[in-house]
């Protein structure tokens, strides 16, 4: 079964994400994706809250702030502690039972992983929707998965509901679950797609979290 996926989706569970479940939803089904991944920074709370309200298909993830960058973990069900090196994490993920994923490596202001990214890892995130600079990104994301044999996976980073589904990842699973969908992903039955999000998402982003940001300090002074 052909399942098309935004692998690396932040909700209202990251402080700095605007995209409610009911966003997350909505919008997935609106860019024609039949399953996206929640990957909540240090978090697994939304992903598995979300999971248990909604018949679309959550597949329930983190994004690890590890020691040497950011790692997302997918169909982990307990937390893996940040701050670890970069092997560590990826340890822990697959003691977890989850899949280790190097995401957004060769960007610039996002703890990228660049030289820690490794054979260790079961794929490498080569397409990131909000990644900068986005085409050079994508090809040296590209020439590691080369070098190190890795899955290639694509996912938007999405913090606002309307840019999700920018990046996604075609997975030829078995079956519709998470854990065939897991499988797929390491054996390599998936391929990454995408575009860059347009400039107007990402501004329309940073205006509505300055106007939250606002009206938070307002009702606290108030």
């Amino acid at each position: 079964m052909l399942i098309k996926a935004d692998l690396h989706v932040h909700t209202t569970y990251s402080n700095d994400s605007l995209i409610t479940p009911k966003d997350l939803v909505y919008y997935s089904k609106k860019r024609g994706l039949n399953a996206c991944a929640v990957t909540d920074h240090n978090s697994l709370d939304g992903a598995y809250k979300i999971a248990k309200e909604t018949d679309f298909l959550i597949i329930p993830g983190m994004e690890v702030s590890s020691a040497d960058g950011h790692i997302v973990a997918l169909n982990v069900h307990e937390l893996i502690p940040r701050g670890l090196s970069a092997v560590e994490t990826v340890e822990r993920i697959h003691e977890a039972g989850g899949v280790a994923i190097a995401c957004h490596p060769y960007v610039f202001f996002k703890g990228c992983l660049r030289g820690n990214v490794c054979g260790a890892f079961d794929a490498i995130e080569v397409i990131n929707a909000r990644a900068f600079p986005f085409k050079n990104s994508v090809k040296r994301a590209e020439e590691a998965a080369e070098r190190l044999n890795l899955s290639r996976v694509a996912g938007t980073d999405a913090h606002y509901g309307p840019q999700i589904g920018y990046g996604y990842t075609e997975i030829e699973a078995s079956e519709p679950t998470v854990e065939a969908i897991a499988k797929a992903i390491v054996d390599g039955h998936c391929s990454a797609h995408g575009q860059q999000v347009p400039i107007i998402l990402n501004a329309q982003q940073q205006l509505l979290r300055l106007r939250r940001m606002v009206m938070k300090f307002s009702h606290r002074d108030s």
